[in-house]
This record gives structure tokens, C-alpha cells and sequence, in this order.
């Protein structure tokens, strides 16, 4: 438990012309000018006649700045704090631990197939057959899966059900089954599916693009960006690149879907740490929905990022968060998956504290219909949950997810983003620590930087309203 002076944490950083204040607790974020912005980090370590003797010192020579409009912006940053607005302290550590205490499960990762016709080598599932055998779910391990879900999900009426691998649509035939047989379920239950698909568009005819674009909530479309970029590592079983079969077929599905949700989502790695190239590459191909997540994989492998990319991937996202400013303001927005923040609302509370929910809201499930906490945790035993025919055999597994919250990560105490990723991803966290409660300090700075952007680009946005 933090007490009330730890508990307090204002974040402060200049970026795109911007003074920006963020209040941890309360979440509210502030634009103010320079004396405002240094009379807040002054507030809480000195008196009244303090900030005003040093902001009188550093801006007295300015026509606008005199001890009587000092005064008012210190009453008005008192009035901030009093509004719960600035210097709140933090009321949520004691939830933390109650959130994931419900049995109900809102969605499920279905891998039907643990197989692929491409190659990528950094993929975190060994090209898809995450390290054991290929194999394709059968219709009645997919139905079970779905009454799995159905039985287990109380009287939430909202179902999520992705289509995974590998990729999905080797098993095409079996995701239109599932997809039929789950609509056939929807009225007796009191149930509304949503379906996803992950895809790597080798296979992506007309037949199947207008059958998802009718049937799936979102699809994600993966894509590395440049030509160079995509066949470096993005390949099939003979080497040879996929961008010349897949690029036709994603502008000829995005051209189909309309208004639906879909993302291109691409990985850079330190091969390609000047990633807004190949987002710029994406744009011009007609996509305005993208992703470019960062490798995740061994330090020892020649895709890895390192620590002296860091600074170069911290310039590529503030270089992206000025793109979108400007393409907005030429009536060319698009969509950045990592930049899409409300400060207005936003996720609420519960997510905030709790995270994604792997293992006790989200499970993945395997062709042979074992239950893991997600899919980057199949094919590690020590983390299989149970199985769809029996539940969760496992509690002892699931009772480290259920315990894994962003005030399980001691490191996350003094982390001023600490409610924007919700302790992170405890997968990501495995794998670099060995423990779901660690934490990927890599990840944690990529993070950070990404969310200071997204944060600038909304408030330029509400300044132009």
C-alpha cells in the first residue's frame, strides 16, 4: 500500500510546442503555459512566496508576468487540487487485488489451426506450430470451445471469439462452421458474437474477404510495411517473400469492408527502426487503420532491438504523432492502434487496474481444446489451465493471473503510466523476467514514449476544436 505522500504523482513533459501536465490518479491532463507549468512542480515542495520570488527571477522581465498574475495561477492550481483535478492521491491500490475475482469468461482465442504457409522468423509461435505439431481444430472441438464460452459467461450478452493460429485460414471451412453454429446458438442463449480474425492474407480470395467482411467485428491484417522490410523476414517454406500475393488481396478487402474495423498490424525490428517509413508505406497503399508493434523475441537474435535503438524508435514516434497532426489537418487522418487514447473517458476503472484479463476473463484455446491464459502462453506447459471438456483443472495456474494487476509490479509504483497499461503484458513479462508479475523494461520505455505522443496529439486535437 502506498501511503498519501508516495501516492501522489504529477507527470510533466514539453513535447510538439505543448506543456503537458498529467495528474496520475485523477488522469486528467492539463496544457498550460511556461509559468503555470513550473509554478505545478514548485506547488507541493514550497510555500506560496517561494514561487513567487523564482518565477519572478526566471520570468520577470516578461511585460505579462508580476507577483498579483503569479498569485492567480497558484489560487488556480489550488482550485485544480481542490476539484480533484491536480495532487490526487491514489484511492485504487486496495481494489486492485478484488478485480478478477469473477469466474465469467467474456472471450476466447481460438487457434484453429497450428500451422501456417509462411515462415516469418520472428514469429513468438516457432511459424505458427508453437512448438509441437501442425494440427487443425475440428468442427466439435470448435463447438465445444463455443459452448465452453457460452457456459462459462454468466449473463454478460457481448461474446468475443478470434480466429488465430498460425494462420486461421488454412482451417477456412471450419471457421465458417464455427461462425454458422455460433449464430444458430445466439437467440436461445441471449448471446451476441464478435468475431475476429488474424490473417496473413496468402490465402484471402473474394470468397473469403466478402464472407469476413460480412461476419467479423475486426480483422487484423498483417503487413510489415515496405517491400523490403515485409520479405526480410515475412517468407514462406521456399524463402520467398509474401508482399507481391498479400498486398493485392488487403487493398482489395480494405476496398470492400467500408466503415468496419479492421488494422494493418506490422512488426519493426532493429532492421527496421525508422518504422514511419513503412507506416508512410502502408498509407499510400490506401490502408488509414495501422499497427507497428516492436519484436519481441531472444536478445541473442539478429531481429532483436536493442538499447541504442531506443532513442532512434523514441524520434520515430514523435516523427508519427507530428504525421497524424498534419495529415489530420489536410483532411488525411488516420487510425495509429498505439495513439488511440480518450481523455474525455477512456478505459474504465476496472481495466485500468486489472489489465487484459489473460487467464480469468480471456483464454486461448488449442486444436485439441486445451485452455491457456493467452496465445503467446500456448505450448508452455507449466501455464495450461485445463481443457474445454473440464474447465480449469488447473486453479493454481489461473491464481497467478488472477493476482497480476498493475500493483503486483513493484516496479510500476513510481511509474506515472501505471494506469494507461494496466502493469503491462504479462506474457511479455514472462518471457524477459520468468514471472507474470515481472516486468519488460524495454517494453515499459517504449511504452511510456508512446503514450506522452498519444497524449500530445489529442490535446492538439481538443486545442483545435
Amino acid at each position: 500500500m502506498y501511503d498519501k505522500e508516495e501516492s501522489i504523482m504529477i507527470h510533466q513533459y514539453k513535447l510538439g510546442g505543448l506543456n503537458i501536465v498529467i495528474d496520475v490518479n485523477s488522469g486528467a491532463v492539463h496544457v498550460v503555459d511556461e509559468v503555470a507549468y513550473d509554478i505545478i512542480a514548485m506547488y507541493e515542495d514550497h510555500t506560496a512566496d517561494e514561487i513567487v520570488s523564482a518565477m519572478l527571477e526566471k520570468y520577470g522581465d516578461l511585460p505579462d508576468v508580476n507577483e498579483a498574475e503569479i498569485r492567480e495561477c497558484i489560487g488556480d492550481v489550488e482550485a485544480l487540487k481542490e476539484a480533484g483535478k491536480l495532487f490526487t492521491e491514489d484511492k485504487f491500490a486496495g481494489l486492485a487485488g478484488k478485480m478478477k475475482q469473477s469466474p465469467i469468461i467474456k472471450a476466447i482465442c481460438l487457434h484453429v489451426a497450428h500451422a501456417c504457409n509462411l515462415r516469418c522468423e520472428y514469429c513468438f509461435a516457432a511459424q505458427g506450430e508453437y512448438h509441437g505439431e501442425k494440427a487443425l481444430m475440428s468442427f466439435e472441438t470448435g463447438k465445444q470451445a463455443l459452448e465452453f464460452l457460452i457456459a462459462h459467461s454468466g449473463t454478460r450478452h457481448n461474446l468475443e471469439v478470434d480466429f488465430f493460429g498460425g494462420e486461421p485460414l488454412v482451417n477456412w471451412e471450419v471457421c465458417k462452421q464455427l461462425v454458422e453454429y455460433a449464430r444458430s446458438r445466439e437467440k436461445e442463449t441471449n448471446k451476441n458474437f464478435r468475431f475476429t480474425m488474424t490473417t496473413n492474407g496468402v490465402l484471402l480470395t473474394d470468397e473469403v474477404t466478402d464472407y469476413l467482411n460480412k461476419e467479423m467485428h475486426n480483422v487484423v491484417l498483417s503487413l510489415d510495411g515496405r517491400k523490403e522490410v515485409n520479405d526480410r523476414f515475412r517468407v514462406d517454406a521456399a524463402g520467398h517473400g509474401s508482399y507481391d500475393r498479400i498486398v493485392p488481396n488487403f487493398q482489395r478487402f480494405v476496398e470492400k469492408r467500408g466503415d468496419k474495423e479492421y488494422y494493418m498490424r506490422g512488426t519493426y525490428t532493429h532492421h527496421n527502426t525508422d518504422f514511419t517509413e513503412d507506416i508512410q508505406h502502408m498509407l499510400d497503399l490506401g490502408f488509414d487503420q495501422v499497427s507497428m508493434e516492436p519484436v519481441v523475441c531472444d536478445p541473442s537474435e539478429p531481429s532483436a532491438l536493442t538499447q541504442d535503438d531506443l532513442p532512434v524508435l523514441f524520434e520515430q514516434y514523435e516523427k508519427l504523432a507530428q504525421m497524424m497532426i498534419e495529415r489530420r489537418k489536410a483532411g488525411k487522418p488516420f487510425t495509429f492502434y498505439h495513439y488511440m487514447v480518450d481523455l474525455t473517458a477512456g478505459p474504465c476503472i476496472y481495466k485500468r487496474l486489472s489489465g487484459c484479463g489473460s487467464g480469468t476473463e480471456y483464454m486461448a484455446v488449442t486444436p485439441s481444446g486445451d485452455l491457456y491464459p493467452c496465445h503467446q502462453f500456448v505450448g508452455k506447459e507449466d501455464f495450461k489451465l485445463g481443457d474445454i471438456w473440464n474447465g480449469v483443472t488447473h486453479p493454481e495456474v489461473q491464481d497467478q493471473f488472477r493476482s497480476c494487476n498493475v500493483y503486483s509490479h513493484p516496479e510500476c509504483k513510481d511509474c506515472w503510466a501505471r494506469l494507461y497499461c494496466a502493469g503491462g503484458c504479462a506474457a511479455n513479462a514472462y518471457n524477459s523476467t520468468g514471472s507474470v508479475n515481472g516486468v519488460y523494461e524495454y517494453g515499459c520505455e517504449l511504452f511510456k514514449k508512446r503514450m506522452e505522443c498519444a497524449i500530445m496529439v489529442e490535446c492538439v486535437k481538443n486545442l483545435e476544436q
